[in-house]
């Protein structure tokens, strides 16, 4: 299942959310190259991904991960290393990668930008990727496997949904051999369906004999987390109720 759009919408421009893609589309290009050249996708995202055996010293200088033919990484004990939590949320391990993420926030952002303000939704953003590196950490705090990519912070968006708008309908692409299908769903049954699917893929990983390189579902599930948990705090009330009143009046029939 693929989200589209939702019917959901906004009071302002979402300003945050496009800047924030921006950056993102801008570090794939300027940074990494827009993988096309494989030793600088590599370099980026040895250098700037977060390694949590870096960040936790429990994984030994001079080890090396093959992340390509002939391209491996190797633990260091890089000044930028503190940074990581933050420099890998801007960057992507591939076209695949980097559109799904997109897609997602460009699906969810706005909504949660329009009900917080544009500065908290910044923090807000960054706060649950920081959440969501810290839950990869903790998973396998020796790792010497570096973590790229948007969508630990944009799970955190998600939770945010899911407490804001459970009932919006958001359309959803489904895809079974050759044929597709727009279905309109109800947002609760998105979100929660995405969530379970994070948890069933990451319950391997916790045998720390199975664990390996891949997608990291529980940055996923920390992000997510704490989305929901934060969402409360960051929400401006006064733009949650203008954005009810407006919903109303355009779709009295909506939920």
């Amino acid at each position: 299942m693929i989200p589209l759009s939702d019917d959901n919408p906004t009071l302002r421009t979402p300003v945050v959310t496009y800047l924030l893609l921006a950056v993102i589309g801008a570090t794939w290009v300027l940074v990494q190259g827009a993988g096309l050249n494989m030793r600088t996708l590599v370099s980026s995202v040895c250098d700037l991904g977060l390694v949590p055996g870096e960040l936790t010293g429990q994984a030994p200088p001079g080890f090396r991960v093959l992340l390509g033919p002939g391209l491996p990484c190797v633990v260091d004990n890089d000044p930028i290393n503190r940074f990581t939590p933050i420099t890998s949320m801007f960057l992507h391990g591939g076209w695949g990668h980097l559109v799904g993420n997109c897609l997602f926030f460009w699906v969810f952002g706005n909504n949660v930008e329009d009900s917080m303000g544009r500065l908290r939704f910044l923090v807000f953003y960054l706060v649950c990727g920081l959440a969501a590196a810290a839950a990869q950490v903790a998973v396998d705090p020796s790792s010497p496997i570096p973590m790229v990519g948007a969508s630990g912070a944009i799970s955190g968006i998600m939770g945010a949904y899911l407490i804001l708008y459970p009932r919006v309908r958001v359309n959803m692409l489904f895809i079974f051999f050759i044929i597709f299908r727009i279905i309109p769903l109800p947002a609760w049954a998105v979100l929660l369906w995405w969530f379970g699917l994070q948890i069933l893929t990451g319950l391997p990983q916790l045998n720390r004999l199975q664990a390996e390189g891949g997608v990291a579902v529980w940055a996923h599930v920390g992000g997510f987390v704490a989305g929901v948990v934060l969402v409360k705090l960051f929400e401006n009330h006064a733009l949650t109720a203008q954005r009810s009143r407006w919903r109303h009046r355009l779709h009295p029939d909506h939920p």
